[in-house]
């Protein structure tokens, strides 16, 4: 017959041991997906923004179509895109401070 093993972890304690640990985790990760939030939510700022610009034209394109348009919509977000990663704005610093009291 096999006798359990006293000194062996229990499942809880094992279980704690790696709550506590991915809660240690979590904190890092937690102010990275923050970082990574506030950066998206300012490419999207400006996205809008670029939308907001081409649709304050004076006059029609002869040459637009549905195609160019598309296009043009594609090329303004990767323009946001890179936009909010080369250029500090401050947006996503201020979300950061703001919500970063609420991640810690």
């Amino acid at each position: 017959m096999i006798e359990p093993m006293s000194n062996m972890p229990s499942i809880n304690q094992l279980s704690e041991d790696k709550t506590l640990a991915a809660l240690d985790n979590n904190k890092n990760s937690k102010s990275d997906e923050l970082r990574d939030v506030a950066e998206q939510f300012e490419s999207i700022f400006l996205n809008f923004f670029l939308k907001q610009a081409r649709a304050a034209k004076l006059a029609d394109d002869p040459l637009s179509n549905s195609a160019s348009k598309t296009y043009r919509d594609m090329l303004d977000q990767q323009y946001a895109a890179s936009l909010s990663g080369d250029v500090d704005l401050g947006i996503a610093e201020g979300l950061i401070r703001q919500f970063g009291k609420l991640v810690e």
